[in-house]
């Protein structure tokens, strides 16, 4: 699919993002409420989103409450947080695309610091990495570093690199490995994830790039906790493929594939995202289309996946989902439908049940919590 077909063809539908996070007093909501950061398009629909929304979310019940926001935020579509919990980050995906701070010490009432172009196009994530904030740029195919002010303001544009690629490059995501060595960067449009070396002027230099095969549209992907293991969503194969990572070399190396729909066939199906639980136990996969997540059972310490079932996520084209903390819940954005839904989890078998519950936001595309 085409940069452009792809693109009209999502915003026809409508993105947007949810970012859950912790921080709400005990004293102010109890002890099982967390805050919650809303993030959707308000230039994609109709029906077009909010923007930037606050609300709560209750542990024990699951429920989601929207309690305000911030007017005047364009297509917030990613979240990341400072080290210190104290600064949000959400994505502008606009070209130019922008990266903007909040500060979050009062957490149901976050305010914009500063926004800073990225020096790329429609950024559709973002990653701290030390000192420096990470942006893969999908419109311009490139990923750009910038620095970070001692306040948690946004700095400068330090390098961006552009990908290249038999198609159009469009890059995805970027993300540290767990051994905070080095830079990973999944390209959907060149059909590679990028490994990159940071140093200390915030410059990357290339150290691999992985090619898979063409078509795959690799999208996400999710390191075991074992730091040993990859699992690279693939969003127009619909496959996930597992890939051996070394960190003393910097390079990944590709083993099984998998479908992310076992013998389900549905007429179209694009995954959106891909989560690890904590306990490397369980691998999950978000089905736009087949409107499900995939559940995975991981096995040889994270060499291997097993598919296990799909469960629908209680609305249509799921872009994102997130485990929550206490791995009781999955929170899925389902974009077409406009409804962030709660799942309920069993932590012990990783089995999902149909969804208990939902929140109407327009053009949700993402749900993470601090």
């Amino acid at each position: 699919m085409s940069s452009l077909n792809r693109r009209a063809f999502l915003g026809a539908a409508g993105v947007g993002g949810l970012m859950l996070a912790t921080g709400v007093p005990a004293s102010a909501h109890g002890r099982n409420v967390s805050t919650v950061y809303i993030g959707s398009f308000t230039s994609w629909g109709p029906p077009v989103g909010p923007g930037f929304s606050v609300g709560t979310v209750d542990s024990v019940s699951g429920k989601l409450t929207l309690t305000g926001g911030i007017p005047g935020i364009v297509d917030p579509s990613w979240f990341t947080y400072s080290r210190d919990g104290r600064v949000l980050y959400s994505t502008i995906e606009s070209d130019p695309g922008k990266i903007t701070a909040y500060t979050i010490v009062d957490a149901q009432r976050p305010k914009v610091l500063n926004s800073v172009n990225v020096g790329g196009a429609h950024p559709t994530h973002i990653s701290i990495h030390g000192k420096y904030i990470l942006a893969a740029n999908y419109g311009s195919g490139s990923v750009s570093v910038l620095s970070l002010q001692a306040d948690g303001r946004v700095g400068a544009v330090t390098d961006v690199v552009k990908h290249t690629g038999e198609r159009a490059p469009h890059a995805h995501q970027v993300v540290t490995d767990p051994s905070g060595r080095w830079i990973v960067a999944v390209d959907l449009g060149a059909d590679s994830v990028y490994v990159y070396s940071l140093d200390n002027a915030g410059k990357l230099k290339l150290n691999q790039q992985l090619k898979l095969p063409a078509g795959l549209g690799p999208r996400h992907l999710a390191f075991h906790p074992n730091g040993r293991y990859a699992y690279i969503l693939g969003e127009l194969r619909s496959e996930v493929t597992v890939a051996a990572w070394d960190a003393a070399t910097g390079k990944f190396t590709p083993g099984q594939v998998i479908s992310t729909l076992g013998d389900a066939k549905p007429p179209e199906n694009y995954p959106g995202e891909i989560e690890v639980s904590p306990d490397g136990r369980f691998v999950y996969a978000s089905n736009r289309g087949h409107d499900s997540l995939a559940t995975f059972v991981v096995g040889e310490q994270g060499k291997s996946l097993a598919f296990a079932s799909t469960t629908p996520t209680g609305g249509v084209w799921p872009r994102h989902f997130t485990l929550h903390p206490a791995g009781n819940w999955v929170y899925v954005s389902n974009q077409r439908s406009g409804t962030v839904n709660w799942l309920p989890r069993d932590p012990g078998t990783g089995k999902l049940g149909t969804s208990a519950g939902s929140a109407q936001v327009n053009n949700v595309g993402i749900v993470s919590f601090k």
